[in-house]
């Protein structure tokens, strides 16, 4: 098996129980500390995340594409100074970060935000950024070496502390008001980033090649050449994910603001923001591991294939991750989309984002999608194309909600429709890019019998619920109805010839290797 399918499926499964204890991350947070609650933490995140993006600068993917290429090289010596000048450059950063996001909180609580409380959680997160930045330069090291165990488990590691530690912090913080209970879920963030971090130093110190400690000073000696060569990519990257986290860093403002003016009060918007970014979409973005396996895995083999002149590998690895994601992504949204209700009830004990996911799912596999495309651009060397593209998705999007959401007869229904318009621009504008250096097939035939699949699959799922639920509990109904629907898509895909039998045993064989 190559190092990229290897790669890609330890991320894919490690992913799929991150996500799942990520999932329940959520459950804990929006029972806690309800839909008010995660209104407060998913408009403070944002402002975490972008303050977390320039302390990175975009070198987690430089340093995995230039890894990569050293790799290739067998020069152990360039890597070892890509680390060194990746480390003293986000520690730097996060110096005058750090400090900014701690003293700043309250200017921004007062004079952007119409809710002062986000004040607290986003104090809490503060410390965190330094942590969060050495680590994701290990990462970077481990997956340009197309090693991606230690990544993956130092995920599974942080969520489940990140588990233990909601359920713990908020019970103590909730009696103080629900800004506390927020701030705890921020504090219980950084002690699972804590534990992350350990574990990946402990990895590194075991499987580095090199000394990294010993004349670390004397390696930052003649590395301009290096510091150009990461930041022709960490640039645009960084401009790439400024664009995102900017633009989910506004949106917030845009749409309690935008809310405010249909006449909804600013307690009630914070609500509604929370029910559709904290409830609706994690559900929407469950199956979006598979993209973050395979945009991770995707830099390095690219990058590998560019770099020695194999465009054929190239533009099949291109093909494989993105035939991958539409078809495990299909059947996850038709359930969803079907189930969407009870889904909710049961997870929620609320339905206040039903509607939104009735909106936002048939179009939420160009989101799956859009990563790993952006994930070749970088390869390619192409980040710029994909900066200028994510400026246009945002502004795009930014503009669209606060026109609809601003008018009472959207509200916010007209965020999440430009939510959609956003990453389905950005994703055709990622393709049409590709196209331009990697000349790729479009197999339409197959993405149709995919797209017949699944319509096949929910008029089935809507009949076998309504019987369901007349004979058996709701849990019971949604849990049967879901086996159906997920039986009904694999025996029609097999039908087909949409799934292929030998790569299903191809990853079978990798999961459960036979003993000799």
């Amino acid at each position: 098996m190559s190092k990229f399918l290897k790669g890609t499926l330890i991320l894919l499964f490690a992913g799929l129980i991150t996500r799942i204890l990520g999932f329940i991350n959520r459950i804990l947070i929006a029972r806690f500390i309800g839909e008010e609650g995660v209104g407060l933490y998913m408009m403070a995140y944002p402002t975490f995340i972008l303050v977390v993006t320039l302390t990175q600068m975009g070198l987690p993917v430089a340093i995995s594409k230039r890894v990569a290429e050293a790799e290739a090289l067998g020069d152990s010596r360039k890597i070892k100074k890509i680390l060194v000048v990746s480390l003293v450059t986000t520690l730097t950063l996060s110096i005058i970060f750090t400090p900014l996001l701690l003293f700043g909180a309250p200017i921004l609580a007062k004079t952007i935000f119409t809710d002062e409380r986000i004040v607290y959680p986003i104090i809490a997160i503060a410390p965190v950024i330094p942590i969060i930045a050495v680590s994701s330069i290990i990462r970077g090291y481990f997956q340009g070496k197309q090693n991606m165990k230690p990544s993956a488990y130092s995920q599974l590691i942080e969520q489940f502390i990140r588990i233990i530690f909601i359920a713990i912090l908020t019970r103590i913080a909730l009696p103080y008001g629900i800004e506390f209970a927020a701030a705890a879920v921020m504090v219980a963030t950084i002690i699972g980033e804590l534990a992350s971090f350990i574990y990946l130093i402990t990895m590194f110190k075991l499987r580095k090649a090199f000394p990294l400690r010993k004349n670390f000073f004397k390696s930052l000696t003649s590395t301009r050449p290096i510091f150009k060569e990461l930041m022709t990519i960490a640039i645009p990257t960084t401009g790439s994910r400024m664009i995102g986290s900017l633009s989910w860093f506004l949106e917030p403002i845009v749409v309690t603001q935008a809310l405010a003016l249909s006449g909804l009060s600013a307690v009630m918007a914070t609500k509604q923001y929370g029910a559709l970014t904290g409830l609706a979409l994690p559900l929407l973005f469950l199956p979006s591991f598979i993209t973050f396996a395979l945009s991770t895995a995707l830099i390095p083999a690219i990058s590998e294939a560019v770099s020695v002149k194999n465009f054929a590998s190239a533009e099949k690895r291109i093909q494989q991750a993105l035939k991958f994601c539409v078809i495990t992504g299909a059947l996850p949204i038709v359930i969803l989309y079907i189930l969407a209700e009870p889904f909710m009830t049961i997870l929620y004990n609320s339905t206040s984002g039903v509607i939104f996911i009735k909106i936002i799912a048939p179009f939420i596999i160009l989101s799956y999608i859009q990563s790993p495309l952006q994930a070749v651009l970088q390869a390619l060397d192409l980040a710029s194309a994909a900066m200028i593209n994510s400026l246009i998705g945002a502004v795009v999007k930014l503009i669209l909600m606060f026109t609809l959401a601003s008018n009472p007869t959207f509200g916010i229904n007209g965020v999440a429709i430009g939510i959609i318009v956003g990453f389905v621009l950005v994703t055709l504008l990622h393709y049409a890019t590709i196209l331009k250096v990697i000349p790729l097939t479009f197999y339409a035939t197959y993405y149709f019998k995919i797209l017949l699949v699944t319509i096949i699959t929910g008029i089935a799922g809507t009949y076998i619920y309504a019987n369901f639920t007349e004979q058996t509990s709701i849990l019971m109904a949604v849990f049967l109805t879901a086996l159906v629907m997920a039986i009904i898509f694999i025996l029609i895909s097999l039908l087909l010839k949409v799934v292929n039998i030998k790569d299903i045993n191809k990853a079978i064989s990798f999961i459960f290797p036979h003993k000799r």
